[in-house]
């Protein structure tokens, strides 16, 4: 009997794209660990909370920022839109007991840490926050208005220039949200980050995403000790006054499995460990084609959907072998993004001649949000990356990469590029921003 087609699946934006793969593909499935999701988030925020890891609890913070000064105001640095930290159900509780412990409504401002990417509108901040935006002041934080900004001074190994809003650095309290998930610079994200770079002016931001930090050997994905943009992302939010913080670990599906607040350091170090044995997965070599699926909040825009496949070639060892194929399903309906850092991101690819153009123009110049764009670039040098089902296939071709109708089409193209072999391996990563396949071959880089 003749092998028969496969039918497979994908997240794209909301929902699944399904897909058929040709009998000639020889797939293989990799997914991140399972874990049991937090049964009902808002009691075990309430948990965390109470049990606050290095650091006394919030409303003891808020009463001691208000001895030193009656009129003590408060910061919380929230997620944007393309990350998906559940700050409708954490930020209440975190108001609640900031309002316990002396400070009112009326005296906490929540900054939503969009870094170079868009400014919020008022209705993605409702959707982001909930019923918090109708208790108190929501603010963007603001990274191009040098007059926002506060002089935290330079800082080592590399000299980062350090800029923060000032109104974190005026706050008497400054607090946190956050979700730890594989970084490509930071190891994780989460802890510090949201309020060092999030909330960075543009000097910062535009320091710690170049070459000199890109081409660290100990800046990489899911690594944390000898890192030096970790360590330079703990110094900034450190000089900034993050005091607090509260954090979530989510699964493939996006549900919440572990929780902790605290001390930044002490959650980030916490909830970094869940990650890495929830998100690190083994595999036994390099694929011939890589399935990458995104999902929302990251297939909104290029920007982010690009992480699919430079994840999955900066793994330890690159998924998919040298000369091989990624494939990425994401929407785009917000084509490269709309915010300074993707427009910069689509500009730099789109005017150079090759991919080895646009490195070598960011070792001449270098601003914020060219970072992806050199990461796509040295993705491109390594591997074709075709972009499947698009809602915006001419910015993907300006992009430099190749834009198919959808999955199968893609697969074809892939195909072709490899030679058309008798049998070609195919990995689908559902999940390819949370799950980190780990080659165990010791194939060479």
């Amino acid at each position: 009997m003749s092998e028969r087609p496969r039918y497979l699946s994908v997240p794209y934006g909301d929902g699944e794209l399904e897909f058929m793969v040709q009998p000639w593909f020889d797939v293989d499935v990799v997914e991140s660990a399972s874990a049991t999701p937090v049964a009902d988030l808002t009691v075990a925020t309430g948990r965390a909370l109470a049990s606050p890891l290095g650091s006394a609890g919030l409303a003891d913070l808020a009463a001691e920022a208000i001895r030193r000064g009656p009129a003590a105001r408060a910061i919380i640095g929230v997620t944007d839109l393309t990350r998906a930290s559940p700050d409708a159900v954490l930020v209440p509780p975190l108001l609640d007991e900031l309002n316990r412990g002396g400070i009112p409504d009326e005296r906490i401002t929540v900054i939503v840490a969009i870094g170079l990417h868009r400014a919020t509108t008022e209705a993605e901040k409702r959707e982001k926050l909930g019923g918090a935006v109708d208790r108190v002041r929501v603010v963007d934080s603001d990274g191009r208005d040098p007059a926002k900004w506060a002089d935290l001074g330079a800082i080592e190994p590399y000299g980062v220039p350090g800029f923060t809003q000032k109104l974190i650095k005026e706050a008497e309290l400054v607090v946190a949200t956050g979700i730890v998930e594989p970084h490509q610079y930071a190891g994780y994200s989460g802890g510090p980050k949201t309020v060092a770079i999030g909330c960075a002016g543009e000097p910062t931001i535009t320091a710690t995403h170049g070459m000199r930090f890109l081409e660290d050997p100990g800046v990489r994905l899911a690594k944390v000790e000898g890192n030096p943009f970790h360590d330079t992302v703990r110094e900034l939010a450190r000089r900034a006054g993050l005091a607090f913080c509260i954090n979530v670990v989510t699964d493939d599906r996006e549900r919440v499995v572990a929780i902790a607040a605290g001390d930044p350091d002490a959650v980030f170090a916490e909830l970094a460990a869940k990650a890495a044995a929830l998100y690190t997965r083994p595999i036994a070599k390099q694929y011939d084609i890589v399935i990458a699926g995104v999902g929302h909040p990251k297939d909104v825009n290029l920007y982010q959907a690009s992480r699919a496949a430079t994840y999955l070639r900066f793994a330890p060892t690159p998924v998919v072998r040298e000369g091989g194929a990624i494939i990425i399903a994401a929407r785009l309906e917000e084509g490269a993004g709309e915010g300074t850092g993707e427009q910069r991101f689509l500009a730099a690819l789109e005017r150079a001649a090759s991919p080895a153009a646009v490195v070598e123009e960011a070792r001449e110049h270098f601003a914020g949000g060219e970072q992806r764009a050199v990461m796509v670039a040295l993705t491109l040098q390594h591997c074709a990356v075709i972009v499947a089902a698009s809602e915006a296939p001419e910015v993907v071709r300006l992009a430099k990469l190749r834009a198919a109708v959808d999955v199968e089409e893609a697969l074809d193209l892939a195909y072709e590029h490899i030679g058309r072999p008798a049998r070609a391996s195919v990995l689908l990563v559902p999940r390819a921003l949370h799950t980190l396949p780990i080659v165990q071959t010791g194939v060479p880089t």
